[in-house]
């Protein structure tokens, strides 16, 4: 006989109407062996109501044996989710970004994500496969994922930087010194970008307006993007007058810049 969903959570109702009023219990243990002494006594002794057969009766002679073991493993609890496929190749869940293979850019996708990994599917599709992320902002990338130009922009570690900024110019190597200083890591990217500026305007343009964010003593990259996209990284940087050596100088004594302020 084929149950149906409503047949099935009828027992529940019949559990709760029948078992539960007028019982007290001291423990979950002892909720559990009342519950079991019902059901080989009462409930399973009862004629059922849709069926008209006896519970224990019909387990014994048809159900136990069509029973299976238990899988092996537990089941493995999931999310399911459905992320856009971003330019840069990589979809988020959980403020975390998975790669894919840039093909799918653009595409809407199927994340499947457990405690452990997080798997994304093209419909029915396995398309990669990543160690689950938790610190927001983190990126898991596979190399393979990528376009070739983009292959290339991951080889621009730390160290390339450096020496590429080491090749522009002093200042351009102090700005780039200084970011990774504070944070190396998180400001990889920013840093790569910076360096790409020198592409866009011109490796003399971008030493100069790293000379100026480092006088202003705001290095970073929104700042000397900013002086190149103003143009003010062709204008001279301004002197120091004899009046900025006061200590209470335009009312503060704590707008010395850090030379004097050592000196």
């Amino acid at each position: 006989m084929t149950y149906k969903k409503g047949i099935v959570e009828a027992g529940v109702k019949y559990i709760k109407r029948s078992f539960l009023p007028l019982r007290d219990f001291r423990d979950r243990d002892d909720a559990q062996q009342q519950l079991q002494g019902w059901v080989l006594g009462e409930a399973g002794n009862r004629v059922h109501g849709t069926t008209r057969q006896v519970p224990l009766t019909q387990f014994a002679q048809v159900e136990r044996a069509l029973l299976q073991p238990l899988p092996t493993n537990s089941p493995e609890i999931c999310t399911w989710a459905r992320p856009k496929v971003g330019q840069d190749g990589h979809v988020q869940f959980a403020r975390c970004h998975y790669s894919v293979p840039f093909r799918f850019v653009g595409q809407s996708l199927w994340l499947r994500a457990t405690d452990t990994t997080v798997r994304i599917y093209a419909e029915h599709e396995l398309i990669a496969t990543h160690p689950r992320l938790f610190q927001p902002g983190s990126y898991a990338t596979v190399t393979d994922h990528l376009p070739p130009e983009a292959e290339a922009w991951q080889r621009q570690d730390l160290q390339w930087c450096l020496e590429m900024a080491r090749g522009i110019g002093p200042h351009c190597y102090g700005v780039i010194h200084q970011l990774f200083a504070d944070r190396q890591l998180a400001n990889l990217r920013p840093v790569q970008n910076l360096l790409r500026l020198r592409l866009k305007y011109s490796p003399e343009r971008l030493e100069a307006a790293c000379a100026r964010a480092l006088h202003f003593g705001n290095a970073r990259y929104k700042s000397v993007a900013a002086i190149l996209k103003n143009g003010t990284d062709q204008e001279p940087l301004p002197q120091q007058d004899a009046a900025s050596d006061s200590t209470y100088t335009r009312g503060g004594r704590f707008l010395r810049d850090s030379k004097t302020l050592f000196h």
